[in-house]
């Protein structure tokens, strides 16, 4: 037992950050790393099991597999879901301890998350573990219940589609991006709407993920930089909130307060020197983990 204790120890990180990755969900990625674990504790039980060769490998295949049958028992009722549905976002916490923290990667991103969420759970998985977490195409296709060759045309389909979405909307000036985020609170502080128009692109892209929540939140998404700016300060004006800047999915973003409650978190994507869209997360429920 005690070396399933010490593969845990090791392996627990890469558990959460598949998870994570697969779901859209710190919450459920959570019960995912907990579940792996129930399974690791049970083949330790067993007394004729083979032993491990490849530990990482067999809990990555576990946890992906609880993932994915989840991940595919909520397509319906995501499909009823009001508004957008984004990922949960991670706002970075010096207080939470390394190995209970998502690993922040490129990976994470908000703007490639939100592309993963138009693929199909095959496909967002294989290019997952095959592109990020290094597994083979026949550990992949054991996932999917499917043949290695499916596995890899699942992947290299998210490829292309990921690809269609731009990979320069993933590379971000850290600096830059820092300073456009800084002005965008002043501005939203300010309630000075040129101040935001001018941060933002000319085609930026608004989303805004109440679950119905807020009745007065854009149930899709808004387009033009005017047309956000306007919107958002409809949206927050007379609440009396704070907007902090914070790390967002590895990137600048903003955490919205009211009275020192968490009322939204703002994943921005930055292009060509400017905001090019704002992933604005309000649902409660997919707050309940930042601080």
């Amino acid at each position: 037992m005690t070396e399933f204790a010490d593969l845990w120890t090791a392996h627990r990180p890469v558990v959460r950050d598949v998870a994570y990755r697969v779901l859209g969900s710190v919450a459920e990625a959570e019960d995912v790393t907990q579940e792996t674990y129930i399974r690791l504790l049970a083949r330790g039980d067993e007394p004729d099991a083979a032993p491990l060769d490849d530990p990482r490998a067999w809990l990555v295949t576990v946890a992906s597999r609880l993932s994915i049958d989840r991940l595919r028992a909520h397509e319906h009722s995501r499909r009823g879901y009001v508004g957008p549905w984004l990922p949960e976002p991670i706002v970075t916490d010096d207080r939470i301890l390394p190995e209970d923290r998502v690993t922040l990667d490129d990976s994470v991103r908000m703007a490639l998350l939100v592309v993963l969420e138009q693929l199909t759970p095959a496909e967002r998985t294989a290019f997952l573990l095959h592109d990020v977490f290094d597994l083979g195409f026949d550990r992949i296709a054991d996932v999917l219940g499917v043949s290695p060759a499916s596995a890899r045309q699942s992947a290299s389909r998210a490829r292309k589609r990921i690809a269609a979405h731009g990979e320069a909307r993933f590379a971000v000036d850290p600096v830059a991006a820092r300073r456009l985020t800084e002005r965008f609170a002043v501005a939203a502080s300010d309630g000075d709407l040129d101040g935001l128009v001018e941060v933002l692109a000319t085609d930026a892209a608004g989303h805004f993920d109440s679950g119905g929540v807020f009745p007065d939140a854009p149930t899709e998404v808004v387009v033009g930089a005017e047309r956000v700016g306007r919107r958002f300060l409809a949206a927050v004006g007379g609440l009396g909130v704070d907007f902090e800047v914070a790390e967002v999915n590895g990137e600048p973003g903003i955490v919205v307060r009211r009275r020192g409650r968490v009322l939204a978190v703002l994943a921005l994507e930055f292009a060509d020197g400017r905001i090019s869209a704002i992933h604005g997360v309000g649902n409660p429920k997919k707050l309940g983990h930042v601080r």
